[in-house]
């Protein structure tokens, strides 16, 4: 009878896998690791997209000041559209909400003689807010849309 007894002693020494208490110790260290890089990764995304607004904002300006130039009587346009083909390209939007930066052409009557141009920053820390214009609302000449204050974490720009 001895001989037909198995010795199970002998089987679990012999056995080359993992237990069940180790897979999940591994399982739960690799799930740990990737939140720790998703987390980071949803932060690069956000001072990506607010490096690619602010980049948005100075072409836009640049486009806004060579507008100028070109209608000195008229000033600045009453909305950004004008300035596509010629000045610009396509005018930027918003890399999150696909909507078009706020402008606000200002001045008195139909002299637009200034403009407030602004984007709101995912990231409130961000360093461009330092030296923005953070202006308040000013008065838009005819057509020129409603200007609003743009304090943090809204970069802005004026002229």
């Amino acid at each position: 009878m001895k001989m037909f007894k198995k010795n199970l002693s002998a089987d679990r020494q012999d056995s080359k896998g993992f237990t069940l208490i180790e897979l999940l110790v591994v399982i739960a260290i690799i799930g740990i690791l990737s939140s720790v890089v998703l987390a980071s990764l949803n932060s690069a995304r956000k001072k990506s997209r607010d490096a690619r607004r602010v980049a948005d904002i100075k072409q836009i300006q640049l486009a806004l000041e060579m507008y100028y130039d070109a209608n000195p009587t008229t000033g600045y346009p009453t909305a950004l559209s004008a300035l596509a083909t010629t000045y610009i390209p396509v005018v930027p939007i918003d890399p999150s909400t696909q909507v078009v930066y706020t402008y606000a052409a200002l001045g008195s009557g139909t002299s637009c003689t200034s403009y407030h141009l602004m984007a709101t920053l995912e990231e409130d820390t961000n360093n461009v807010l330092d030296v923005d214009s953070d202006a308040a609302a000013g008065t838009a000449c005819t057509n020129g849309g409603t200007d609003a204050a743009g304090t943090d974490p809204i970069y802005d720009v004026k002229p």
